[in-house]
């Protein structure tokens, strides 16, 4: 399987990292792709990646959050990496309106941007929609121009939503949320074909039931994939298999 999120660089890892990536090798993750966040977390992701070669893949971009007035100094120390580093994806970028609305208009500007590295570099974009689903949606499909891919990573939204997605082409990244009792998902997703979803863990956050509230990690992605196969009515090894394969394909690994 593939952890197509997470952000083990993070010191929430610093006093285990690596006994946490053999953890989860034994459990049946064999590749974790990291997801930027901004310029202070850049060189320890990339150096994360360095140091687990073949299983820790870096993408690179500015989260929504970390938008502010200096965001267009944040997208170039995030754009020269593309040059000077092996980068899977653009992410994680996106929209988010949970946190904060004063950087809104920053934060479609940035987002903008980054859509626009995807589509040069013809790489997957890795997008973060917290409560912003729909203009996220809007944006993704007002570029589309039958290249641009990606995942709307941790998807919880509707089924409609789920199904403007996937007909753009796009991935729903599935997550922890998928097991929290009344978050809804499985009935947003239960009519979308898992050849259209890809497994990821958001560690250290949005640990799945029976671990949520505690840091998540890369070695629980197999109760997602247990509790996918639940709601789709077919084996874990089937998600596995396919959810890796759409990951391989998707990122090039």
């Amino acid at each position: 399987m593939i952890d197509t999120h997470c952000h083990i660089y993070l010191e929430d890892f610093d006093n285990d990292r690596e006994a946490m990536v053999l953890k989860s090798v034994n459990e049946g993750v064999g590749k974790f792709l990291l997801p930027a966040i901004d310029s202070g977390t850049h060189s320890s992701e990339l150096s994360v990646a360095a140091g687990f070669p073949g299983k820790c893949f870096a993408m690179m971009g500015l989260h929504p959050c970390s938008v502010k007035e200096n965001y267009r100094e944040e997208l170039a120390i995030a754009r020269a990496y593309f040059e000077a580093e092996n980068i899977i994806a653009v992410g994680e970028t996106g929209l988010d309106y949970y946190w904060d609305l004063s950087f809104k208009a920053e934060q479609e500007a940035a987002f903008d941007v980054q859509i626009g590295w995807a589509l040069e570099k013809d790489i997957p974009v890795v997008i973060h929609s917290r409560n912003a689903t729909d203009d996220c949606i809007r944006m993704i499909g007002a570029r589309q121009n039958g290249r641009l891919k990606g995942v709307f990573h941790c998807f919880s939204g509707t089924a409609e939503q789920a199904r403007q997605i996937v007909d753009m082409g796009f991935f729903l990244g599935i997550g922890g949320v998928l097991t929290f009792k009344n978050a809804g998902l499985d009935a947003a997703i239960r009519d979308i074909p898992v050849e259209h979803m890809v497994l990821e863990t958001d560690a250290p956050y949005l640990a799945p039931v029976p671990y949520r509230g505690k840091r998540n990690e890369s070695s629980y992605l197999p109760l997602i994939a247990a509790k996918l196969a639940e709601v789709k009515s077919i084996s874990s090894e089937a998600v596995a298999v396919q959810t890796t394969n759409n990951a391989i394909k998707l990122f090039a690994l």
